[in-house]
């Protein structure tokens, strides 16, 4: 079986890799540079608090590979273990953070509920009168997503992939016995980045697909969507409406004023809407998305600088959470990517069509989730079933039945 895939982010390789363990084989077609797009500026968290089953569980099977990345792939993603911490300012928020620990711990991932003097014990200088609770997991962490994506291109190249950069998809269309109902006879200008109601995707029956790039057709027996933002973009090229709107969030580089301690936690003022973290030497990370707005924008022209006025309110939001950002703090550098964003803040993983599979919408858990979703996908695409993981309620139909899940849990 011949598998194209279209996006070159970590998702798509990590399908890449999973399908071409299995015997597949494999070509990615990615518009522009490998991990060019959303997984090359994510913040590069891997957690397991969710607020749903089905995204701890495609934590839980991804967190052994970041585990043994380095082992597996000869590649270190400096996979640092400090833990998240979740904080809660209202007892609603700490009801729903009670009901998601009990879940977390029956799926197997070891959180617990805390209180704001027991958070204190991870982050001293936390603002623990603001908060009246709070949730912690060691297993909980970071890696760098550039160093990920060169491993999975590694070991997918070693495995015998087909890897073209610098070649956009600009039409698919059904071909052999299932026809051409699905193509169009546009010329996209898409530039992929990373970043089911089908059952067996390449049925005798069902024929194959062909894609059009500006080096000439490629024909498959199915098409994987892993595109990230662009992924709507290209499901309509097969005449397939993703409910994935592109997002823009930023994320700042700033010295803080107090010393916050290298094994400090990720943490998240979930009310507020406001993250940080560490970083090296000294710095720390600060992010959240604080607008009442959250247009759609175009993927391939969106303000890809950091506002300085955003900086600013972000990094005034974590010294709100914890006193190691004072007015002293200073910002150093930033930058703006795309969050992949469907109506329930969960991923689109199914095959929508015969032969044609979406990897996509993550709402920004792309990158964490990669190494599952690459075995989900190619159960898929096969027809197996060796994923530990249920990824049937992701299917795209359930946002036309109404049997949409709620992810709370979003920075």
């Amino acid at each position: 079986m011949h598998v194209l895939i279209v996006g070159g982010g970590v998702v798509g390789l990590a399908c890449a890799h999973a399908l071409a363990g299995r015997g597949a084989e494999v070509t990615v077609c990615e518009a522009g540079t490998l991990g060019g797009g959303s997984t090359g500026r994510a913040a590069g968290g891997i957690r397991t608090q969710f607020s749903t089953r089905v995204n701890v569980e495609l934590s839980l099977a991804s967190v052994p590979v970041w585990e043994s990345f380095a082992d597996d792939f000869g590649v270190d993603i400096d996979y640092r273990r400090s833990g998240y911490l979740f904080l809660a300012r209202t007892e609603e928020t700490a009801a729903a953070f009670r009901e998601n620990v009990a879940m977390q711990t029956e799926a197997g991932a070891p959180s617990r509920v805390l209180s704001p003097a027991e958070a204190a014990e991870y982050l001293p200088e936390l603002r623990t009168e603001s908060f009246v609770a709070a949730t912690f997991s060691a297993a909980d962490g970071v890696a760098d997503p550039h160093s990920a994506v060169q491993g999975y291109a590694d070991a997918a190249r070693a495995a015998g992939v087909d890897i073209r950069t610098k070649t956009p998809v600009t039409d698919l269309a059904r071909v052999g016995d299932g026809g051409s109902d699905g193509g169009s006879d546009g010329g996209s200008d898409d530039d992929s980045s990373d970043d089911g109601s089908a059952d067996a995707v390449a049925t005798p029956d069902a024929g194959g697909w062909r894609a059009e790039t500006p080096d000439g057709s490629i024909d498959a027996d199915a098409v994987v969507v892993a595109a990230g933002a662009w992924s709507g973009r290209v499901a309509s090229l097969a005449g397939v409406d993703l409910p994935i709107a592109p997002r823009r969030r930023q994320i700042a580089v700033v010295e803080p004023e107090g010393d916050l301690p290298a094994d400090a936690p990720l943490t998240i003022d979930l009310d507020t809407g406001a993250y940080f973290r560490p970083e090296r030497e000294g710095t720390a990370v600060v992010g959240g998305h604080f607008s009442e707005t959250d247009p759609d924008v175009d993927p391939d022209r969106f303000d890809e600088s950091m506002d300085v006025e955003w900086a600013v309110e972000a990094t005034e939001r974590a010294d709100d959470a914890a006193a190691y950002f004072g007015p002293e703090t200073r910002i150093r550098n930033g930058w703006a990517g795309l969050y992949a964003v469907t109506p329930d803040h969960h991923a689109i993983l199914d095959a929508v069509e015969p032969g044609l599979v979406v990897a996509a919408g993550f709402s920004g858990h792309g990158f964490q989730h990669a190494p599952a979703t690459g075995e989900a996908v190619a159960d898929l695409c096969l027809g197996e079933d060796a994923c530990e993981v249920d990824v049937s309620a992701l299917s795209l139909d359930r946002f036309e039945s109404g049997e949409t899940l709620r992810e709370r849990n979003v920075a």
